[in-house]
């Protein structure tokens, strides 16, 4: 059965060294997500990238500087209660919100199983 509905898909997309009360920033947010009951979070990593500041975020030997996006999708009113949380955990990084269609797919069990 697959069902269609509409719904807000938020992305965070910040630095991989980027930290939380001691924390990796990605690892708070997923958490905090999962207390206020969002639909579901998502970490990515990325291979390079660069923001406002132009300035390159890659992998290096010393340190960790990749950039992360987390994507989130959930009704609106979920990810308006989300997004003042998400805003006060960030010290630098961008959130962009889309609106979008989602589909959930849920097959049945085959028989005997």
């Amino acid at each position: 059965m697959r069902t269609v509905k509409k719904a807000k898909l938020l992305r965070l997309h910040f630095g991989e060294s980027d930290r939380y009360n001691g924390r990796p920033l990605y690892e708070a947010i997923v958490d905090r997500c999962r207390q206020l009951k969002i639909a579901g979070a998502t970490v990515f990593r990325g291979l390079e990238g660069y923001g406002e500041t132009a300035e390159i975020h890659r992998h290096h030997l010393t340190r960790k500087d990749q950039p992360i996006v987390v994507t989130i999708v959930d009704t609106p009113e979920n990810l308006e209660r989300l997004i003042p949380e998400v805003e006060e955990m960030m010290d630098t990084g961008m959130i962009a919100t889309s609106d979008v269609e989602y589909m959930r797919i849920e097959k049945p069990p085959p028989a005997g199983t």
